[in-house]
């Protein structure tokens, strides 16, 4: 018999009256035999207190040295295979189980991908600026100082925060001193980071829309806080409302694009709710999550060009560019800087790298070029989706400005939910209005039906299918 080969003639084990064949490795006679005696023990081929031929024996079989048997016993014996006790030889050890092999569960059946996904919230990721975006990277790699690398300034890094001055400055109208700017990981990132502050002064409550994402109203309610709501029509949130509430220390608006709804605060109820801020020494939170898209008429300016010193503002590269960058930012008012900076903590959490990238592209220009492209892009699919409801249902509407990435085809009352579920039926996937409205605010006399379609988030074939889909099933 060969030195590296076993016998299938004679069972290797049949010295110790066990009859067990192992096949060794054709390379590595003590690895070989230490993995072949490993699975017959976990296989259960060996089983619990089998005693195993003395070393010699099996050496002797097997045309191999006693040393590498004497080796492999040890080896397994030190990793608890193997116990070896004087008078009773080498025997497999009793804690060994064998392994049981369960048959994997059948794969279910592929669900049905919708053929549209249009829900608030997705995009057409496909048109991500990625070659301006490795250029703008290379280049902010290049000529970043070693000290980029490092762990940076808590509030983000300096040079982002220059670019965001100018740029919400120019584009926005928004006052700010990048010493003022903290970048976060994202709008629900801030808003943590917000809630905590306003708690570390001893805020009770924070107002908020009676329409919007209710994670962001979990995550105050999570910093123990309560929310009373503003009642939204078509004027925007109703600012009147504020005084009949316990003074809270803050609202959360949506003031150049209302989410979901899509009206604008009307200049009276943006003076109102300055007045209110100053008047009580609260705060407004203003999430300026599309400002930039505004397709009728140049946008509307944040609130916060009006009094920096009572408005938090927030913005984001998730709508303009992708989620993924996880790159926001807020506009702190000096008064609440101190309480931010110990709620954001003594790291910065958001990439270095991908600040620096984001800043040369601001800086060298890439992003107006890119939203101006996206502004046309999302201006023509608005207009499709009014006029496709205007000629197949021309007693329903498209309620909102001409701005954002979403619309509401309002519904008559009792009808959503048959409108929503035909729509998936189809392979569309929308949402209904009704899944953002907050609480039944006692002021809020109108509860209203419709359907929120975001018209950003797929190629162009895709949604001329999915709009030709939607229409035939409006009421």
């Amino acid at each position: 018999m060969g030195k590296n080969q076993t016998n299938s003639d004679s069972p290797l084990l049949a010295h110790a009256g066990v009859d067990l064949h192992l096949d060794l490795a054709e390379t590595g006679i003590r690895a070989g035999l230490v993995t072949a005696l490993r699975e017959a023990i976990t296989t259960g081929r060996l089983s619990p207190g089998t005693r195993l031929p003395a070393s010699r024996a099996l050496a002797a079989d097997l045309g191999i040295a006693r040393s590498s048997v004497t080796e492999c016993y040890a080896e397994l014996i030190a990793e608890g295979w193997l116990i070896a006790r004087q008078g009773s030889g080498t025997r497999v050890a009793a804690r060994t189980v064998p392994l049981t092999l369960t048959p994997s569960p059948p794969h279910p059946e592929p669900r049905r991908r919708p053929a549209a996904t249009l829900i608030p919230g997705a995009a057409n990721f496909a048109e991500f600026p990625r070659s301006a975006w490795l250029a703008a990277a290379r280049r902010a790699l290049t000529a970043a100082p070693h000290t980029a690398f490092g762990y940076g300034d808590p509030l983000g890094q300096p040079v982002l925060r220059r670019a965001l001055a100018d740029y919400l400055g120019r584009v926005r109208g928004v006052r700010a001193d990048p010493a003022r700017i903290v970048i976060t990981a994202g709008f629900y990132d801030g808003l943590d980071i917000m809630a905590r502050a306003l708690r570390a002064r001893g805020a009770r409550s924070v107002a908020t829309e009676a329409y919007g994402l209710g994670l962001y109203r979990r995550r105050l309610a999570e910093a123990g806080l309560t929310l009373p709501t503003l009642a939204v029509d078509e004027s925007g949130a109703r600012i009147r409302d504020l005084a009949a509430l316990d003074t809270p220390a803050a609202v959360l608006l949506t003031p150049a694009h209302q989410f979901p709804t899509g009206v604008v605060l009307s200049p009276e109820r943006r003076g109102a709710a300055l007045a209110w801020a100053r008047d009580t020494d609260a705060v407004i939170l203003e999430d300026d999550y599309d400002g930039e898209f505004r397709y009728d008429r140049r946008p509307v300016g944040a609130l916060q060009g009006l009094d920096p010193e009572r408005v938090v503002y927030f913005g984001t590269a998730s709508k303009s560019l992708a989620p993924a960058l996880r790159v926001s930012w807020m506009v702190v008012p000096e008064h609440l800087l101190a309480a931010v900076q110990g709620a954001k903590g003594a790291l910065d959490n958001v990439s270095a790298l991908e600040q620096l990238t984001l800043a040369e592209f601001i800086t060298s220009g890439a992003l107006d070029r890119h939203v101006r492209m996206r502004r046309q892009s999302y201006r023509r699919r608005r207009d499709q989706l009014v006029d496709a409801v205007l000629r197949t249902s021309p007693d329903l509407r498209v309620s909102g400005v001409a701005a954002g990435l979403q619309a509401v085809i309002e519904l008559p009352s009792g009808t959503e939910g048959r409108v929503l579920h035909a729509a998936r039926e189809r392979g569309v996937m929308v949402s209904a209005l009704s899944e953002f409205r907050q609480v039944e605010a006692a002021a809020d006399t109108r509860v209203r039906e419709g359907l929120v379609v975001n018209f950003s988030a797929v190629s162009d074939a895709v949604w001329e299918s999915a709009l030709t889909e939607l229409c035939q099933i409006l009421p």
